[in-house]
């Protein structure tokens, strides 16, 4: 009975252990599908798994090795992962790896790697401490971020490009939002309106630089834009210190997505351009006047000559020659004079100013002295007073206000008066130079004074000179950046005042 027991004890004790081996082979067999499955699972991830033990990758996925430029992970595994390490990159990676070993943990960082072609390629880096083979080691997880790098510096190279672009224009810029309100502006804009950036964001430009009349403009100009069309307008603007400017606006919307998400609008001054033209209309009406005036007073006297020519060549003229060319002479004059005028005139328009000294005691005199053939000159009573510092300004214009002044102040003399007088009184400062020029003469009356410096305007049939002395006396004054006012009354006379600056800083510059 003991052997017949025996054996069923034997027996259960052998099942017993083979029942422990199946149940460890069991256990064996699901450890290695899981780590098959874990295999199959890391190759087939899109990023790139390594394991790294004492410096030599251990292991790395398809993903991985095709990233570092290998068709096969095995040309890579085995392999002392240092080489794949950019040497920027060699110093932080060593630190990173010895904090992961101790046990802390390290942040995703982008570093530099070289594929096995020499490419240098950019990648962003995750490590874990890890076990391989009973070792300490580390599981790393790299995801190429090359392209996303160049486009984040594509983009970042844009919008540099454009920041500076829009910063650095000497056109002034705004940037409007989808609402209207101002997104953005640039240095020319501030310095153009005067206002700044903080001023104006978020508000509408018809609070601050469209002027009253021209709000419609302006909603009509933005609502224009919107609708996804380039405008181009001249108009009018005003700045913060509230002088209106002339401007072009260049309108242009910002697409997004087939949507106007905003407004970029560009300022042109043509402040400056608009005088110019103003003024050239008004020198080209100067001109026709000027051609007309000219060829009617040069054949005035011409014809007047030739006329006289005709009677003394007539058959039985018993006339006296002599009276013929007194009367010639004077008709000659008169053309010498107007011709005068008009090259001074010229001369005016076309000579740069020249700063020098001027002897305004010396100048009156000579002037009174070339000026001594006129009729009547010698009968003037004259007070010439000069005071004050030195003066500097362009001689030639100063003679030719004075010698204007002089000359009609002698042709206009009152004869009913004995005792026609002219008054000059000059007084200088370091900042400017007060000419009071006055007579006794016969005066202007209030319709002719507001046109006496017009252009071959006469106040008067006294005198049958040019009518372009006063005109010549305005324009000089204007390039020397003075200033003149007359005042006058019928019977009592003219006085001028002329305000002229003192140019002794541009002398000493």
């Amino acid at each position: 009975m003991n052997k017949k027991k025996g054996v069923p004890r034997a027996i259960p004790s052998k099942t017993k252990k083979a029942g422990k081996t199946l149940e460890q082979l069991h256990e064996k067999r699901k450890d290695s599908d899981e780590e098959n499955h874990y295999r199959t699972l890391l190759e087939h991830l899109p990023i790139g798994i390594a394991i790294l033990c004492e410096e030599t990758i251990e292991f790395i996925n398809q993903s991985g090795a095709r990233m570092m430029g290998a068709k096969d992970p095995k040309e890579i595994i085995g392999s002392n992962f240092l080489k794949y390490i950019h040497p920027d990159s060699r110093e932080s990676t060593l630190g990173r790896i010895s904090k992961i070993l101790s046990g802390e943990s390290v942040s995703t960082i982008e570093q530099k790697y070289i594929r096995l072609d020499g490419k240098i390629i950019n990648v962003e880096v995750s490590g874990f401490p890890f076990t391989h083979q009973h070792k300490p080691a580390i599981q790393v997880i790299i995801r190429d971020v090359t392209e996303q790098r160049e486009t984040r510096i594509a983009v970042k190279k844009s919008e540099t490009l454009f920041s500076q672009l829009f910063q650095v224009s000497p056109m002034a810029i705004v940037m409007l939002n989808s609402d209207g309100t101002v997104g953005n502006v640039n240095q020319s804009f501030e310095n153009l309106f005067g206002y700044s950036f903080a001023e104006l964001r978020g508000k509408e430009l018809n609070q601050t630089i469209v002027p009253d009349t021209l709000r419609s403009e302006g909603n009509d100009l933005n609502t224009l834009i919107s609708t996804q069309q380039v405008v181009r307008i001249e108009t009018k603007r005003i700045r913060k210190d509230g002088a209106l400017m002339s401007v072009i606006i260049y309108g242009l919307p910002i697409h997004f997505e087939d949507r106007t998400i905003g407004i970029f609008g560009v300022y042109v001054d043509i402040t400056e351009q608009k005088k110019i033209e103003e003024e050239l209309k008004i020198r080209n009406t100067e001109l026709d006047n000027f051609v007309y005036k000219v060829s009617h007073d040069l054949r005035a006297p011409l014809s007047s000559v030739l006329g006289l020519v005709n009677l003394a060549n007539l058959p039985g003229n018993d006339d006296n020659l002599k009276d013929y060319l007194k009367v010639i002479g004077n008709k000659v004059k008169q053309l010498d004079h107007f011709i005068t005028d008009v090259l001074s005139h010229s001369k005016n328009l076309k000579l740069e100013v020249v700063i020098e000294p001027i002897h305004f005691q010396q100048l009156i005199d000579q002037t009174f002295f070339d000026l001594n053939y006129l009729k009547g000159a010698n009968e003037i009573k004259r007070s010439v007073i000069v005071e004050g510092v030195q003066f500097f300004s362009d001689r030639w214009r100063i003679g030719e206000i004075i010698r204007n002044l002089i000359s009609n102040a002698i042709k206009y003399r009152d004869f009913g008066k004995e005792n026609p007088e002219i008054n000059l009184k000059t007084s200088v400062t370091e900042k400017q130079a007060i000419i009071r020029f006055s007579d006794n003469g016969i005066g202007i009356g209030p319709p002719s004074l507001q046109k006496i410096f017009d252009m071959f305007y006469r106040a008067s049939d006294q005198s049958d000179g040019s009518g372009i002395g006063l005109y010549i006396v305005k324009n000089a004054i204007d390039k020397l950046e003075g200033h003149i006012e007359v005042v006058s009354e019928l019977g009592q006379g003219t006085t001028f005042v002329i305000q002229l600056p003192n140019r002794i800083p541009q002398l000493v510059q």
